[in-house]
């Protein structure tokens, strides 16, 4: 097991947490409490000019398959400001994009750093550095999922709605990656959701038949459907994503003629419950998956969901690569 220092020094023990975010199923919904607990309370220390060196001396390798601008710069950025060291390793920088597999290099960076971050298309590679490296992975995306997005995601209800027990997310569009992880964290923390897709772009049963267990024990509910409009019926939070990701150019036109009709305009927003807002993952492509009105409207909370990644993954550094004499997090 990992360890971690506690969030509210001399108050809490140092307790265990899985050894990696790979997924949020190895996490409980008390883990992830302290992930987003930490994560407020970084960002609020952050606001007020503390510092919380809280891996000074660490380095994080960050491996990345697909180029990004969020989860570059925020991974980069919390390192630093946790007072660590990130390095940039792109395909063509390691020899892992040169045929040296990934058993090979979960051993050899093991030996170098704190930390592994990898952004890529097969999930199996984040698997298979979890389980020949010898120091915490952090899954940063895959072709299946993205948890430290999802995380973000939670955070940014949670400072719009006070709580998450209880809300309603409707996420529109392609059952990928992202759609994925919020059926893998939502219903666990009590939030319902409702997805729609069309058919052909349904989710993976397997993340729904997950988000029906976890929906059993916190009284939330999960909705799959065809019909975007019954989604956002009364939803607290409306979400979208992308119809084309990185990958999905050959398919372009046909995914633009599928997911039209789960545009998210005002009058699908206009469906959605008093107080509502909106999120998108980023980046956005205004006219397609969302419009502009809505992108840049009043319910609108893509940008401080995109800056939440910060925080969120700074509780996830904190959490799986620092130290129990850490002393905790003094903000």
């Amino acid at each position: 097991m990992g360890w971690r220092g506690s969030s509210r020094p001399g108050k809490e023990p140092v307790m265990p947490v899985p050894d990696h975010l790979i997924s949020f199923q190895d996490w409980t919904r008390a883990e992830i409490d302290t992930l987003l607990d930490l994560a407020i309370r970084l960002k609020a220390g952050r606001r007020r000019g503390l510092p919380h060196p809280l891996l000074e001396g660490k380095t994080l390798a960050m491996i990345f398959s697909k180029s990004s601008t969020r989860t570059r710069v925020s991974f980069e950025v919390g390192m630093s400001q946790l007072g660590g060291r990130a390095l940039f390793l792109s395909s063509q920088d390691i020899q892992l994009g040169r045929g040296e597999t990934v058993a090979d290099t979960a051993r050899v960076l093991s030996r170098y750093v704190d930390g592994i971050m990898i952004r890529t298309y097969r999930h199996a590679d984040v698997l298979d550095l979890a389980r020949y490296g010898s120091v915490p992975v952090i899954n940063g995306l895959t072709d299946l999922l993205h948890p430290c997005q999802a995380l973000a995601d939670l955070l940014t209800a949670l400072e719009s709605h006070g709580r998450l027990q209880g809300l309603r997310l409707a996420y529109l569009g392609d059952g990928n990656n992202m759609a994925h992880s919020l059926l893998e964290l939502c219903p666990k923390m009590g939030l319902s959701i409702a997805v729609a897709t069309p058919s052909a772009y349904a989710c993976d049963p397997a993340f729904v038949e997950v988000a029906r267990r976890d929906a059993e024990s916190t009284g939330a509910s999960v909705l799959v459907t065809e019909d975007p409009d019954l989604a956002v019926a009364g939803a607290d939070i409306v979400y979208t994503d992308t119809w084309v990701s990185m990958g999905q150019e050959a398919e372009k036109e046909a995914r633009i003629a599928a997911f039209s009709p789960f545009r998210v305009d005002a009058a699908r927003m206009a469906r959605a419950a008093e107080g509502a807002i909106f999120l998108h993952c980023l980046p956005a492509y205004r006219g397609f998956e969302v419009t502009e009105d809505v992108l840049e409207g009043p319910a609108s909370r893509v940008f401080d969901q995109a800056e939440n990644r910060l925080h969120a993954q700074k509780a996830v550094l904190a959490t799986l690569m620092g130290s129990p004499r850490s002393g905790g997090v003094l903000v």
